[in-house]
């Protein structure tokens, strides 16, 4: 066990280090001189300079990279342009938004995908497996952004049972904040309950046309043990799609987070985006891509366990 996380562990270092390198050069990337944004109009070429000087871009590429990730590595992500406020206090609070809300949304996406998915694969071929089927094609082809729009207007513009916007104030209740959940845990679980109910489907279906399923209903197990048999052989490739579609989310949710108008990170990128915060792009980029790598071994560990077979055919 301790081996393979350490051999996995081998292939998250050049990845990390690829990824810093491509949130650095986002500086260098966006449209004009990266000290653009810090030099005000008005200043002198003398004022200009010095203040070059003092954020290093006077410095060579590689000098200025490896200043920057010694700072990153010591949790010091520089100043937000926009607000004056340190890049952590802006990108750590919105970090935990998403993160409660990908959550959610994993957990619900989850869930109805994995029930939808085993339901489809025992009922192979009838009328519920196909209208099933319909369902999650429906639900992995229709665009978040849109189905945001039209869940705050029927559920808040027109209904007025659900709060359009924001996530309420520190002094809500219970009952006040989870209202505030509802419309965009909806959003974004529609796609990846989508992809993980077809997925699970074909999993599903796989394991049960085995010869070993064959072998327990000639035995006379009960269909409870015999589903506990076909559900983990079929653990690991659902385990899978359901960590890569928490990583989606994590990452993805930009456009729903703007429409509800979510204060995570998705909102904060975009707000850095249209102000040109490159500090705030750098860190929420670099933080997003961190915890999808992490994800991604979570994912690897959490398969080798069901099936130690993931083990050996991942280092083939």
């Amino acid at each position: 066990m301790a081996g393979f996380i350490a051999y996995r562990l081998l292939y998250v270092l050049p990845i990390s280090i690829g990824v810093s390198l491509i949130c650095f050069a986002l500086t260098y990337m966006a449209p004009g001189d990266p000290a653009s944004s810090i030099i005000p109009d008005d200043a002198s070429p003398e004022v200009a300079a010095q203040i070059r000087a003092a954020y290093g871009f006077d410095r060579p590429l590689p000098i200025q990279y490896l200043l920057w990730l010694w700072r990153v590595l010591s949790g010091d992500f520089g100043v937000s342009l926009s607000t004056g406020r340190p890049v952590t206090d802006e990108v750590i609070p919105a970090m935990m938004n998403t993160l409660s809300l990908a959550g959610g949304g994993a957990l619900l996406a989850a869930f109805v995908g994995i029930t939808l998915g085993t339901l489809a694969a025992y009922r192979n071929g009838r009328l519920s497996d196909r209208a099933i089927s319909a369902v999650g094609i429906a639900g992995m082809s229709v665009p978040q952004y849109w189905l945001a729009m039209v869940m705050v207007a029927i559920f808040a513009v027109e209904l007025g049972v659900l709060p359009a916007s924001g996530m309420g104030q520190p002094g809500d209740d219970f009952g006040r904040t989870l209202s505030f959940y509802v419309l965009p845990i909806l959003t974004l679980a529609t796609v990846p309950a989508g992809i993980i109910a077809r997925s699970v489907r074909s999993t599903v279906s796989e394991t049960l046309q085995q010869e070993f399923v064959q072998a327990l209903e000639a035995k006379g197990l009960p269909a409870w043990r015999i589903f506990l048999h076909v559900a983990k052989n079929a653990a690991g490739p659902a385990l899978a799609v359901i960590g890569l579609q928490f990583a989606n989310l994590l990452g993805g949710s930009i456009l729903v987070e703007t429409v509800f108008s979510w204060p995570g990170t998705g909102f904060l990128l975009n707000a850095a985006i249209f102000m040109r915060d490159l500090p705030v792009m750098q860190a929420t980029v670099l933080l997003l891509a961190m915890f999808f790598i992490v994800a991604n071994l979570l994912v690897d560990i959490l398969q080798m366990l069901f099936d130690p077979r993931v083990k050996s055919a991942r280092r083939g």
